[in-house]
C-alpha cells in the first residue's frame, strides 16, 4: 500500500529481515504504508517476492543469508541501487531451537547464533557506511523477552537474545558519531512458524499465545494480527524522526508478563 504522502517514514529506505511472514512481513507494510521503500530480504524466495509484488512499486525482494557477509554486502547494494541510498535497517530475521541444555548439541548452537547474533553484527556492520553514506539514520534489532528473562529450554535463542540487547548498545556507542541510532525491540513472540516444529501434531502455532489473551483480559480482545502489528508499530517509531532522542536502548513487548502476576481473588485483581 503506497503512503498517501504525509508518511512517518516519507523518503526513507529501508532493509527488513525475515521479511517473508511473521513480524518482518507486519513491518515492511508497515513501513510502505508509512512512505518508506523497503527491501524485503528473507531466505524464502517464492514468499518474500509475492510479499514485495504485493506491497507494489515501493518494495523490491533481496534473497539474503544474514549468515553470510557476502549476501549481506548484495543487499544492501541492491537497496542502494534499486531506491538510491539506505536510510534503515531492521534486523529481524531469527531462528529458535527448543531442548535442554543436555539435549542441545554444538551443532545445533553453532546454528541458532549464526543467524540470531552473527546475522545481526554483519547486517550492522554491512548497513552503516551505507547508512553514514545518507547522513545518518537508524538501526532497529529485533532482540526478545527471552533476552530480558529466562525460560528453559531455549539455551541457544536466549544466550543469542540477551547479546543482541548488548551489541545494540555497542552499536549506538560507536555509531552515534555517524547519526545512527540503534535501538532494540523486545516482544514476547513474533511469527507462530518459529515454534511449529516444536508443537504436537494437529497444534496451531498461535495456541501458545492465547495465555497473552489472557494476560489482556482486563484490556481487549486482541489477536495475533494485532500483536505483530504493536511490535512493528514500535519497530517504525524507533525508525522514524520521533526517536531521534532514543538510542542504545531497548523496549519489551510482552503483554504485561513482567509486570508481576495477578493473584486470583486479592484485592484489584
Amino acid at each position: 500500500m503506497a503512503s498517501s504522502g504525509n508518511g512517518r517514514l516519507d523518503g526513507k529506505v529501508a532493509i527488513i529481515t525475515g521479511a517473508a511472514r511473521g513480524t518482518g512481513e507486519t513491518t515492511a507494510r508497515l513501513f510502505a504504508e508509512q512512505g518508506a521503500r523497503v527491501v524485503v530480504a528473507d531466505i524464502l524466495d517464492d514468499t518474500g517476492r509475492a510479499v514485495a509484488a504485493d506491497i507494489g512499486a515501493s518494495a523490491c525482494f533481496s534473497r539474503l543469508d544474514v549468515t553470510d557477509e557476502g549476501s549481506w554486502q548484495a543487499t544492501v547494494d541492491e537497496a542502494v541501487t534499486q531506491f538510491g541510498k539506505l536510510d534503515v535497517l531492521v534486523n529481524n530475521a531469527g531462528i529458535l531451537h527448543m531442548a535442554a541444555i543436555a539435549d542441545t548439541t554444538v551443532a545445533e548452537f553453532d546454528r541458532v547464533v549464526a543467524v540470531n547474533q552473527k546475522g545481526v553484527f554483519l547486517g550492522m556492520k554491512t548497513s552503516a557506511p551505507a547508512i553514514q553514506q545518507t547522513g545518518g539514520g537508524a538501526i532497529v534489532n529485533v532482540a526478545s523477552i527471552d533476552g530480558v528473562q529466562a525460560k528453559t529450554g531455549i539455551v541457544a535463542y536466549s544466550s543469542t537474545k540477551w547479546a543482541v540487547r548488548g551489541m545494540t548498545r555497542v552499536a549506538a556507542l560507536e555509531y552515534g558519531k555517524h547519526g545512527i541510532r540503534v535501538n532494540a525491540v523486545c516482544p514476547e513472540a513474533g511469527s507462530g512458524d518459529m515454534i511449529q516444529d516444536y508443537l504436537p501434531d494437529g497444534v496451531d502455532a498461535d495456541i501458545p499465545r492465547q495465555y497473552m489473551h489472557r494476560l489482556l483480559a482486563h484490556q481487549r480482545t486482541r489477536t495475533t494480527a494485532d500483536f505483530l502489528r504493536d511490535i512493528a508499530q514500535a519497530i517504525l517509531y524507533f525508525a522514524s524522526d520521533e526517536s531521534l532522542t532514543c538510542t542504545g536502548t531497548d523496549l519489551v513487548l510482552d503483554s504485561g508478563i513482567m509486570a508481576g502476576t495477578r493473584v486470583k481473588g486479592a484485592p484489584g485483581a
